[in-house]
């Protein structure tokens, strides 16, 4: 069964989800709570004995304080960027810690990649066409936006091609010369 065109029309020519990267599982994360936990009762538990009770307080003031960090830091990763190249649209789909989406639509054929590189080792990737821009991915370490400029750039360039296929059959079919002496 072959797809009919509209269903081939809609379909994205590249599309990639990007998130923030969280090394630490949610399993893991309350193991680490747990030992943490421990940690700090047994030794809150030998400074009460030696009539130092009120050691204990802090040392459950700074479990809860640790874990409120993790939780901010997993709490950040509900954000996410979308990028999705489909006919001749590249939209950007954003959603933000507190789960709001936004939607930008840039027309492809115009669209330019940039990296803005700086002094230190940081850079910034910004898209732009028609005198408006965004930048993308910066939640990502600078290596990772590097390497989705050199993708989105090649990803472009191979969609740009696609759109004139007599130019890709011309290049190859061109007549062959030859010199004879």
């Amino acid at each position: 069964m072959t797809p009919s065109p509209a269903t081939l029309s809609v379909q994205p020519f590249f599309e990639r989800v990007l998130a923030p990267h969280r090394s630490l599982r949610e399993r893991n994360f309350r193991l680490l709570m747990a030992v943490l936990g421990l940690v700090s009762l047994a030794a809150g538990i030998g400074f009460v004995s030696i009539g130092a009770w009120p050691v204990i307080g802090f040392f459950g003031i700074d479990v809860g304080l640790v874990y409120l960090a993790f939780r901010l830091n997993y709490r950040s990763a509900r954000q996410s960027e979308i990028l999705r190249l489909t006919n001749d649209v590249f939209s950007v789909e954003r959603v933000g810690v507190r789960g709001e989406h936004r939607k930008w639509s840039f027309q492809a054929f115009w669209l330019r990649v940039t990296l803005e590189e700086r002094d230190d080792t940081s850079n910034r990737l910004l898209i732009a066409s028609h005198g408006r821009s965004l930048a993308i991915a910066d939640f990502a370490p600078p290596n990772t936006r590097r390497e989705l400029a050199a993708t989105l750039s090649d990803v472009l360039g191979r969609w740009r091609d696609s759109l004139n296929p007599a130019q890709r059959r011309g290049a190859s079919q061109r007549p062959r010369t030859s010199f004879s002496p």
